[in-house]
């Protein structure tokens, strides 16, 4: 659920979609994170001959090992930690970072709106990659998630829970371009919203026991 109005009104957003794909910047990935990204790395380190484990999506003590070694024969820091330039020496930077962005939103959705009808699902993945569009928020997925005061999931922690299969769904059908809302930048409970500019915000669309709007 979205915060307070100060919060809200100076939240910035994230996207990482074809439409801003350009615009991006590449996902860092290191000892603890799991999720598909991660097993896409594993993936490569293996094809390349340095991780022999298992791909289980999980940067353990092997991944970790993995990337050093590889990036002591690739002239790069040897840190264990796979940024932008790791990425790019894996050639797989594209790929980790849409795997990731699928990640963060489904966290996102899951978080926010578990429980909630399916296409009310979508409509919060849909307001996420609308204010990565947008240039009145941040550009990446992971950057409007994370946004200081921007979601009640991330400041309590549920956005560290598992996502089920239906929101990584809604999440693929938000970032294949489904808006149920028609541009919503904003959404909010009306039943428990205590911030008095959010009622500023026009509503565009209603289900379940959100509501949405853009300003």
């Amino acid at each position: 659920m979205l915060l307070s109005a100060a919060a809200v009104f100076f939240a910035a957003v994230v996207f990482i979609a074809s439409p801003v794909q350009e615009s991006r910047q590449a996902a860092i990935f290191r000892y603890g994170y799991s999720g598909n990204a991660v097993r896409l790395i594993q993936e490569r380190l293996q094809e390349l001959g340095y991780y022999p484990g298992e791909l289980d999506g999980i940067f353990g003590y092997g991944t970790y090992e993995a990337v050093r070694l590889f990036q002591q024969n690739n002239g790069l820091t040897p840190d264990g930690i796979v940024g932008e330039s790791t990425l790019a020496a894996l050639s797989i930077s594209e790929e980790v970072n849409a795997a990731n962005d699928l990640d963060v939103l489904s966290r996102a959705i899951y978080a926010e709106g578990r429980g909630e009808p399916y296409e009310g699902q979508v409509a919060i993945g849909a307001v996420v990659l609308n204010r990565v569009r947008s240039p009145n928020f941040p550009n990446t997925v992971p950057d409007v998630v994370f946004q200081t005061g921007a979601f009640d999931a991330v400041k309590d922690g549920q956005i560290n829970l598992p996502p089920n299969d239906t929101a990584y769904s809604a999440a693929r059908d938000a970032l294949s371009g489904w808006d149920p809302t028609g541009g919503a930048l904003y959404y909010w409970n009306p039943a428990t919203a205590t911030s008095r500019w959010i009622w500023s915000v026009p509503i565009t669309y209603s289900i379940g026991n959100h509501v949405f709007g853009r300003k």
